[in-house]
């Protein structure tokens, strides 16, 4: 079925990506309020450093938070939150999220609007397929990215495309990561490559 209204809260993924340039962490919490409630909570904490002191970008912490109100059984939600950033700052947004979630299947999609001098129009998309391989074992691979797009001045602002492919033995998962990250005007331009661990807690 459609959406989280109807199906059981998802579990709670903390990942660690061990690449050759830096550190990547990353935690995606989702609840409702109740089990039948319109209303729930999504939250995302992403941090990375570099392991060289002297290379100060792709170094940041970034917590959007939002809270959704479920539109029926679409899988649509109104969405309103804030974003702390610790190179843009804070920001409140308003925006529309779509969910999907199955056993084999996580899918969500956010587009929103930053209430803000900068405009800030951003989208971001988690795709995760899981398909059993055996009664214990499954693949695990997730594609996952984000556009930010300052309407104001009328250019980009920051933009990641992570990938993730691997296995999943209950909550345990892991495997190979690649993220590809671009910043502001001239998207300059930072990869990192290197073997991810998760729990699903």
């Amino acid at each position: 079925m459609d959406g989280w209204a109807q199906t059981p809260n998802p579990p709670t993924p903390m990942e660690f990506m061990f690449g050759q340039d830096r550190l990547d962490f990353q935690l995606v919490f989702k609840r409702n309020f109740t089990p039948k409630s319109k209303f729930s909570v999504l939250a995302i904490a992403v941090f990375s450093e570099n392991y060289g002191k002297g290379k100060r970008l792709g170094d940041s912490v970034v917590i959007p938070f939002q809270l959704n109100y479920s539109l029926g059984n679409s899988g649509l939600s109104l969405a309103a939150g804030a974003e702390a950033n610790s190179v843009a700052g804070f920001g409140t947004t308003l925006g529309l999220t779509h969910s999907k979630a199955t056993k084999e299947i996580l899918a969500i999609s956010v587009l929103s609007y930053q209430l803000s001098g900068a405009q800030n129009v951003k989208f971001f998309g988690l795709y995760e397929y899981k398909p059993a391989l055996t009664e214990k074992w499954s693949l695990y691979s997730r594609l996952q990215l984000t556009y930010n797009q300052n309407m104001a001045e009328g250019f980009h602002n920051r933009s990641f495309l992570y990938l993730r492919a691997g296995l999943k033995k209950g909550p345990l998962g892991f495997g190979l990561g690649a993220n590809f990250d671009a910043y502001g005007k001239s998207k300059v331009a930072r990869e990192n490559y290197g073997l991810f661990t998760r729990w699903e807690f």
